[in-house]
């Protein structure tokens, strides 16, 4: 076995999903998902979303670099990060508040539990 992984998803399918109603704001996102790991409390892969809002509340850590799209990230008591292609950043355990896709999103993720 390699102790390497490329994040290449060609020839993975994607895995579709929706926010849980209870966690809905707006809209009516569509999230596709690529994992390429999944072990010991790690993920990683890539997710796109279709433009709507949810409410977010992270118990983990995770990197993100988004590859396409528009979304605002806005932290419970008000601060909003607008995030685009290029844009690489990490949300930590305790971060609450809404994601809110503009223009359909895809990011490469890490997720660590």
């Amino acid at each position: 076995m390699s102790h390497f992984l490329a994040v290449d998803i060609d020839g993975i399918e994607p895995e579709e999903s929706r926010p849980a109603p209870e966690k809905m704001v707006a809209g009516e996102p569509v999230h596709r998902t690529w994992n390429v790991e999944e072990t010991d409390g790690l993920y990683a892969g890539v997710w796109e979303s279709t433009p709507g809002e949810w409410q977010i509340d992270y118990t983990e850590w995770e990197y993100c670099e988004i590859l396409a799209g528009v979304s605002v990230l806005i932290e419970e008591g008000g601060a909003e990060h607008r995030v685009q292609a290029g844009d690489a950043f990490v949300l930590r355990p305790g971060f609450k508040g809404h994601w809110r896709v503009e223009e359909t999103t895809r990011k490469r993720y890490v997720i660590r539990l």
